[in-house]
């Protein structure tokens, strides 16, 4: 990828969106293209961090797992969103894993090269303070969804955020498999499935495929609620 194409898919994501074209000029500079195989793993626990990344296409898995291989999902992360950026400022290990859903290409940015630019750029830094602020008041949602909420609960939560995180579109993309939806959500896939035809039933959503069509944005918000 030519640093051009590599300057496009920079400003599309949520972490550098409104920089200026030198900053993202000089991002593009320190990064590196990296294409993942389905399964592929990108990144392990425990292992010594490197960088952070950004998905420029594909799908990317951010996971626990114990000695039994047992996983628990903690991120779905699509094209525009990025992974591993607490490596900037953590300094330490890589927390948790992360693979390959479907063929991927990542933008992998180097830890040392990117704090070196964070230095010298104010703005820059203000937007990663921003992304991790925004990360965290979703992850803290997603632990307050798993403890308080029921399944129904948490599935209309998890379309809802889809919705806003694209900008209030009525129509969204489910972009795993319900196995993976229903792991970070908390449940089974015979229970997500249950509870989506019992959303589409209500007339609070129609389904084809992986798209969801938001019928009764309001019913759903109350649902969440």
């Amino acid at each position: 990828m030519d640093l051009a194409k590599i300057e496009t898919a920079l400003s599309r994501t949520t972490l550098f969106q409104g920089l200026a074209q030198e900053d993202l000029s000089n991002l593009a500079e320190i990064c590196f293209e990296r294409v993942y195989e389905k399964s592929a793993v990108i990144m392990s626990e425990g292992q010594a961090a490197s960088g952070f990344f950004i998905v420029a296409e594909g799908e990317v898995k951010v996971y626990k797992s114990n000695s039994e291989g047992k996983e628990k999902i903690l991120h779905l992360c699509g094209p525009g969103e990025s992974f591993a950026e607490v490596v900037v400022f953590y300094g330490k290990p890589y927390p948790a894993s992360a693979s390959a859903i479907k063929r991927t290409r990542l933008l992998a940015i180097p830890r040392d090269r990117f704090v070196a630019l964070l230095e010298k750029d104010t703005s820059l830094s203000l937007n990663m303070l921003a992304n991790l602020s925004m990360k965290l008041r979703r992850f803290s949602s997603q632990i307050e969804d798993l403890a308080l909420r029921e399944v129904p609960a948490r599935i209309a939560s998890h379309i809802v955020f889809l919705s806003d995180s694209q900008g209030g579109k009525s129509r969204v993309t489910l972009r795993t498999s319900k196995a993976q939806l229903a792991n970070l959500l908390g449940t089974t896939p015979e229970s997500l499935s249950r509870t989506l035809a019992n959303m589409v039933s209500r007339g609070l959503i129609a389904l084809e495929g992986r798209s969801v069509e938001l019928l009764d944005l309001d019913g759903l918000r109350d649902l969440a609620s």
